[in-house]
């Protein structure tokens, strides 16, 4: 069984895989930002939540210790966090369609020249772009209510107040990172050159299937 990638290629493949697992992992882990609320711990994505309070008995607050996700997508805290989960979303979606692809590339001959691979390095580059922009957009909703509550109520955009950045944001963001600096360069030299032979066999049969076809059509 040949590769399509070269041994550079194979390396893209491996870290495209990595990079887009990392992100893509992150992004559904609630764990971007840590606070505390009634004196329980608790943590935020763009779209989940652990430890949350609801009314209990006497309307009281009780904190309920489990995670999960914003009932609806208006139910997620800010507009920020809004454009966040797509644009984020979109990001992995794109490094996780384009490691698929890589990881193909090492099982199947010819599936990807070193035009394609080029043209998946340009896609990884978008889509670690996509994945920085929501990062970048992230601290823009800390002024929300509901983050305030958890931060003190001292937070705003671009100041945390009592809560810190948890280790799934770098995470993404080092993933977004990586394939937009590394996986994107590397795709330059991933896929094979055609063999010239190949490409004659190739406009050989093309141009005998189109005789066939002329001649099929001038006879009487």
């Amino acid at each position: 069984m040949r590769s399509s990638l070269t041994m550079v290629g194979t390396l893209w493949a491996f870290l495209s895989l990595v990079t887009a697992v990392t992100s893509s992992t992150s992004y559904f882990l609630p764990y971007w930002l840590f606070g505390s609320q009634m004196g329980k711990p608790v943590s935020f994505s763009t779209f989940r939540r652990c430890n949350y309070p609801v009314r209990g008995e006497g309307h009281s607050l009780i904190m309920v210790e489990e995670c999960g996700r914003y009932a609806s997508f208006n139910a997620i805290p800010s507009l920020a966090w809004q454009m966040c989960t797509v644009v984020t979303g979109a990001g992995c979606a794109l490094l996780l369609l384009v490691a698929l692809a890589a990881v193909l590339g090492c099982c199947m001959e010819e599936l990807i020249s070193r035009m394609m691979g080029r043209c998946m390095g340009a896609a990884q580059f978008v889509g670690g772009l996509l994945i920085s922009s929501g990062c970048a957009l992230y601290p823009l909703g800390w002024n929300s209510p509901e983050i305030m509550q958890t931060c003190g109520n001292v937070s705003n955009q671009f100041q945390l107040g009592t809560c810190r950045l948890g280790w799934a944001y770098y995470c993404a963001g080092g993933g977004a990172a990586a394939a937009m600096l590394i996986c994107t360069w590397l795709s330059c030299f991933a896929g094979r050159n055609p063999k010239p032979v190949i490409l004659v066999e190739s406009i050989m049969r093309n141009t005998n299937s189109y005789a066939m076809e002329l001649n099929h059509c001038l006879k009487p």
